[in-house]
């Protein structure tokens, strides 16, 4: 269970964080419930910061965790069918073996780095790899090792460490906000930065930038792109209505089913439409406001 620990981490940080964060103001008292207020800065581009209670940033992490491997444990360590990589952690970080690169943004590295910093303790066979490449080579090298001590030690470590990697999903998005509203066209960038306003003043709207920018990534990597059409946070925004009468959590939810299905109509393999799209669907319909009964108040 995440249950306190996201918060003593994201209140412990204090003066000590290591990662630097774009926008963010110092760190609010455990009471804060909304995000501050943007601030311009004087270009129409305002700082956006996300702030909730310790309760709200905890579920956030479950609510992760159950997106990506349906709180499962062995779905820690895990090679997806038809993919060169495999994923870990409860926000499915992709690791790169040798010599592979398939386009998308290589996340688990960065978090073993954040957790270096932190002084978390990483198993010696992992700190000490160089390159730090996964070392299976594709998926039947790791099938042939899945119930290995080694990677049976990398499981328990990913399960004992899952407030530190919810901290780092919610920082890395905390730190994407200012980056995707300058990338936006200039006519844009002021309703995307209202946009990203409105969704950073409740738990519902915060779990929605936070897990899409985890799941989708912040859209700004040129390599993320079908036939020039990206589909991560920045492409969600600048889908979005400027003028709507529906509440702002359900404009984003309409926007990212969009850009998800430009995607998957896009994409060379059938797969992305027969059997991912109604996955992200499902996962999509997950972007709404908690039951307040369900969040705690500490």
């Amino acid at each position: 269970m995440l249950v306190g620990a996201l918060a003593a981490l994201l209140y412990g940080c204090g003066k000590n964080a290591d990662i630097g964060l774009v926008g963010q103001s110092a760190n609010p008292a455990p009471e804060t419930l909304s995000a501050n207020q943007p601030q311009t800065d004087g270009g129409g581009v305002s700082d956006i910061s996300l702030v909730l209670k310790p309760a709200q940033l905890d579920w956030i992490g479950q609510q992760i965790f159950h997106n990506e491997c349906a709180g499962q444990f062995r779905c820690l360590v895990h090679w997806n069918d038809g993919e060169a990589f495999p994923s870990l952690g409860i926000g499915h970080f992709i690791w790169y073996p040798k010599d592979v690169e398939a386009g998308f943004v290589e996340s688990f590295p960065t978090l073993i780095n954040y957790m270096a910093q932190r002084q978390r303790s990483i198993p010696d066979w992992l700190r000490d790899l160089k390159p730090f490449d996964a070392p299976w080579e594709d998926q039947a090298a790791f099938d042939a090792v899945e119930n290995s001590p080694q990677v049976a030690q990398l499981r328990e470590f990913l399960a004992s460490t899952q407030g530190v990697q919810a901290e780092f999903i919610f920082r890395r998005a905390q730190a994407s906000m200012k980056t995707v509203v300058e990338a936006a066209p200039l006519a844009r960038q002021l309703a995307v930065s209202n946009n990203l306003a409105q969704l950073s003043q409740t738990p519902g709207g915060v779990y929605a930038l936070v897990d899409y920018v985890n799941f989708k990534g912040e859209g700004l990597a040129v390599s993320e792109r079908y036939q020039g059409e990206g589909w991560g946070l920045l492409q969600v925004l600048q889908t979005m209505p400027e003028q709507s009468a529906d509440p702002v959590l359900q404009q984003f939810r309409e926007a990212a089913d969009k850009v998800l299905t430009r995607r998957a109509e896009l994409a060379t393999q059938a797969r992305e439409r027969e059997q991912w799209l109604p996955g992200w669907r499902k996962r999509l319909n997950t972007y709404r406001e908690p039951d307040v009964m369900a969040l705690p108040e500490s």
